[in-house]
């Protein structure tokens, strides 16, 4: 009991969020927005999702005093992907890499290890980001295979097998006899013509 007073006396709610700029609907918007985009990631922990979203928000409030026409929700979207590609790329040591690359990664890499549910205040923590969090984050993290090698491929004929010189040798001999080339033509169209007289009786 002593132990969890202690864990839960390590946490602190944060301060009221109140920006210098837009409206209370705007920004209330904008936390439901991250509230539930933390949520799609399975971070649900509700003592340190709350620090989250204000951070995300203190970030987002700057943003917008310096530009007042910009959207909370959007400037609060654009804030947490920007975040979550820079801790990605901490916890994982892959700086350097596009959006699309990091951002996949590290989503995977949360999924397969369970972090949100082993570590559940670790997510987007700077500064207490256990250790086998970080090496469970790396042993899932996809590698990238060998570079792919440009080949040229030569275009080569292609065989049909016996059945190919079957209908050539055929279509010799018809070429060489036009009589049974004609003849072969009739009897295809009377066979087509007993066809459709019995399907219309």
């Amino acid at each position: 009991m002593s132990e969890d007073r202690s864990q839960m006396e390590a946490f602190e709610l944060p301060d009221p969020f109140r920006p210098k700029t837009g409206s209370v609907e705007a920004w209330n918007e904008a936390y439901v927005r991250m509230e539930d985009y933390l949520r799609a990631h399975r971070i649900h922990y509700r003592l340190h999702q709350p620090r989250l979203i204000r951070t995300i928000l203190e970030r987002a409030a700057g943003r917008h005093a310096a530009d007042p026409t910009l959207e909370p929700i959007v400037l609060a979207a654009e804030e947490i992907e920007l975040l979550m590609d820079e801790w990605f790329a901490a916890v994982l040591d892959e700086r350097g890499q596009p959006h699309a690359r990091i951002a996949v990664d590290g989503r995977v890499a949360l999924l397969l290890c369970d972090g949100p549910q082993r570590w559940p205040s670790a997510f987007l923590d700077e500064q207490n980001v256990p250790g086998e969090f970080v090496q469970a984050m790396r042993a899932s993290s996809i590698k990238a295979g060998p570079d792919l090698e440009v080949s040229s491929m030569v275009a080569r004929p292609i065989d049909f097998g016996p059945i190919s010189e079957a209908a050539e040798e055929t279509l010799e001999r018809f070429e060489r006899w036009p009589l049974l080339r004609t003849l072969l033509l009739w009897l295809l169209f009377a066979g087509g013509l007993a066809v459709i007289f019995y399907a219309t009786r």
